[in-house]
């Protein structure tokens, strides 16, 4: 999972070759976006007046990737940007996004989510095509491929290139062909910004725009919304699943949607972990959505105390995505909110970082006890998810040593059993708790008198959405992932072997 963003205005925004607006907005929307990916971040930018493209990546941090002065080398009046959290591919510089091809245009990518079929299309390029690749990144291959498609077997580009008929028949090309979960941000050289997202919705992408006092119109593409809202942007609506936007150097939009799949499959994940919850999702608000997990979490655990099974004192959250859930799960019960444990908000999120050890490691620095609020307690601990359990283990593990009596863990999703294939750090069952775990082995591993999950009903009546991709939950894959169960394993073997 990564955070991507676009932003194009009309080319005066480039003020003759020395305006950085275009990426100083696509850099503090990256801040915003920070919480999608935390290994590495780029902007790239395109000026009109030099004919140039300009780009700054490296690993690390959006604000220690980027300074003032490397900021107002990025000039024009379009810019894409991308935040990292590596599931193609390595965590090293070889791999960092933006990309770019100079050959036979300028074309230059990002994206957020995962080619399932991506060692069949890398074999493609090569054998047919004759291409040597130079990343372990998929982005590579989508890049050289929709490249290809605008060719549409032109041997040199021509104006009709880049018609917006033909980026359309570009993209549904893509679409045929690209099998996962994938949002795409591209600058085509002199020409715009293109935008398309997988038939299925599976990743996100939002719309939105900000009008200048002279009329002119500044947009941008999002993975969320906070992006849009901390920048000062109008948001419109997501981009459709398999619709393709264009957005010319005048500032013309045009989109249709090119695939129509009645299929729609967004991933559930977003509501509950990955996307702020000062975002919305399609207008549905992650906030509300959250407080909801929460009242529907409250009525199971009401039922437990019910029946004796728990007689929690206190509602505590592990932060920060449980927050809101909790306070609606305290609310529910009528019991008091406590904040028990810290967070150390300069460790990088555990769930998402490439490797048990780190891991560990940023569980035993991440969060700090109030021992006032645990010490003889009996808690009800509300979470958003259990994947590995590591971190669950280890927090339950610190309540009960500062004196918690004992621990409810309540959960805001169902159990986590499949591997995801689209994006999401979990590709193997093995590394998954509770893939071979009843409720009551759970609870025994984790050290905890009981675990209460939601179920999946409870999840779609929440977000009020009902076709959502819940295939780590139910084992039930929008697209084929015969694919994407080798390149799982592949890419296991690359990493272990690193």
């Amino acid at each position: 999972m990564c955070g991507v963003i676009g932003i194009i205005g009309p080319e005066e925004i480039g003020g003759r070759g020395v305006s950085c607006a275009a990426a100083y907005d696509a850099y503090r929307g990256l801040l915003a976006l920070q919480h999608r990916g935390q290994d590495a971040a780029g902007i790239l930018s395109y000026d009109n007046v030099s004919r140039m493209f300009a780009m700054e990546k490296d690993l690390g941090l959006v604000a220690n990737v980027f300074s003032q002065q490397k900021i107002e080398k990025l000039n024009g009046y379009m810019a894409i940007g991308h935040t990292r959290y590596a599931t193609a591919g390595s965590d090293g510089k070889r791999d960092i996004q933006p990309m770019v091809e100079g050959i036979p245009f300028g074309l230059g990518m990002v994206h957020n989510g995962n080619t399932l079929n991506y060692y069949s299309l890398k074999n493609q390029l090569s054998d047919d095509f004759r291409r040597q690749l130079l990343t372990g990144n998929d982005l590579e291959v989508l890049i050289h491929y929709f490249g290809h498609f605008l060719m549409n077997g032109q041997p040199m580009p021509t104006e009709s290139t880049f018609s917006f008929e033909n980026i359309k028949q570009a993209a549904g090309q893509m679409f045929d062909t690209v099998i996962g979960g994938y949002a795409v941000l591209g600058l085509m050289a002199g020409q715009g910004l293109v935008a398309f997202r997988d038939p299925k919705g599976i990743r996100p992408l939002a719309l939105g725009v900000r009008e200048n006092e002279d009329g002119t119109k500044v947009w941008i593409l999002a993975s969320e919304t906070i992006a849009m809202t901390y920048l000062g942007y109008k948001y419109l609506r997501d981009v459709e699943p398999g619709e393709v936007i264009y957005i010319d150097t005048k500032g013309n939009f045009q989109s249709a949607i090119v695939r129509k799949d009645p299929e729609r499959a967004q991933c559930f994940f977003e509501w509950v972990y990955f996307s702020g919850a000062e975002s919305a999702i399609d207008h549905h608000p992650v906030y509300g959505v959250r407080l909801k997990f929460g009242e529907r979490l409250g009525m199971k655990a009401r039922a437990a105390i019910e029946a004796a099974e728990i007689c929690p004192d206190v509602v505590m959250p592990v932060p920060d995505t449980s927050r809101t859930a909790a306070i609606s799960v305290a609310d529910s019960l009528k019991l008091p909110y406590r904040e028990g444990l810290i967070k150390n908000r300069y460790v990088a999120r555990s769930f998402i970082l490439s490797n048990q050890d780190k891991r560990d490691h940023a569980v035993e620095l991440k969060l700090s006890p109030i021992v006032g609020e645990i010490e003889g307690k009996s808690i009800f601990l509300v979470d958003d998810s259990i994947v590995r359990g590591t971190t669950s283990k280890r927090i339950v593990s610190l309540l009960k040593k500062y004196g918690a009596k004992e621990v409810t863990l309540g959960i805001t999703c169902p159990p986590i059993r499949h591997p995801c294939f689209y994006g999401i750090d979990f590709p193997d069952s093995a590394d998954l708790l509770a893939h071979d775990k009843t409720a009551e082995q759970l609870a025994e591993f984790i050290g905890v008198k009981k675990v209460i999950y939601l179920d999946e009903e409870d999840m779609r009546a929440a977000i009020g959405i009902q076709k959502l991709c819940m295939a780590c939950v139910d084992k039930k894959y929008p697209t084929a992932v015969a694919e994407g169960e080798l390149y799982s394993r592949e890419r296991k073997k690359a990493r272990a072997a690193s």
